[in-house]
């Protein structure tokens, strides 16, 4: 039996995803996380041999560091990190670098395939969507961390570092910092410009 965390953003989509591989007669659900703080929790509490978790958790560390995170102090947990690969290229360069106690999967996957990927995870084997690994490679170049990525498309959509702040569960420092190294990382003198050149170049 495979035990595995769920974590995930929305209510909505963790019990959708724990109803698909609860069905399963070898896998058990032990737990379910909407923040990389809660990942890090329920990994030390109920030591499930594969997370699976949303690109876009939110929380105090980014995604990359959870899987590094994870790794170091719970290396018999094998991560399965889903991906939108128009939303989130740039998340499987490094992601993918930690083959194959990461593996990668597009968020169009079917539940089967899910089920058989985490089936894979446990076995030890690599698991990389071909099309996230594409995305990925195209986006190498991006000078952002995903963290980064993450409060630009904020900004973008209109959010003000408060609410970017709030949606992330980050101080507003941590935000305003995070903009003023956005700044400096794409030579832009003002958010807007920052906005431009991170999206003409493909990065968020």
């Amino acid at each position: 039996m495979v035990s595995v965390l769920l974590g995930h953003t929305w209510r909505l989509f963790r019990e959708a995803l724990e109803a698909a591989l609860t069905s399963e007669k070898d896998i058990a659900v032990v737990a379910l996380a909407a923040t990389t703080d809660e990942v890090v929790d329920s990994v030390h509490t109920n030591k499930p041999d594969i997370a699976v978790l949303d690109v876009g958790l939110p929380g105090a560390i980014d995604i990359q560091t959870l899987c590094q995170t994870l790794h170091a102090t719970d290396p018999g947990c094998g991560v399965l990190v889903v991906v939108d690969r128009r939303t989130h290229p740039a998340a499987g360069v490094t992601l993918a670098r930690l083959a194959p106690r990461v593996g990668l999967l597009g968020t169009d996957t079917t539940p089967a395939d899910l089920a058989e990927a985490v089936r894979q995870m446990a076995r030890g084997d690599i698991v990389l969507d071909p099309t996230v690994a594409v995305a990925a490679l195209t986006a190498e170049n991006n000078p952002l961390s995903e963290r980064e990525c993450e409060i630009l498309r904020l900004a973008v959509a209109g959010m003000p570092t408060k609410e970017i702040a709030k949606t992330l569960h980050l101080s507003a420092g941590t935000v305003r910092n995070g903009l003023s190294r956005i700044l400096a990382k794409t030579g832009a003198r003002t958010r807007i410009e920052a906005m431009r050149i991170a999206q003409n170049s493909g990065w968020i």
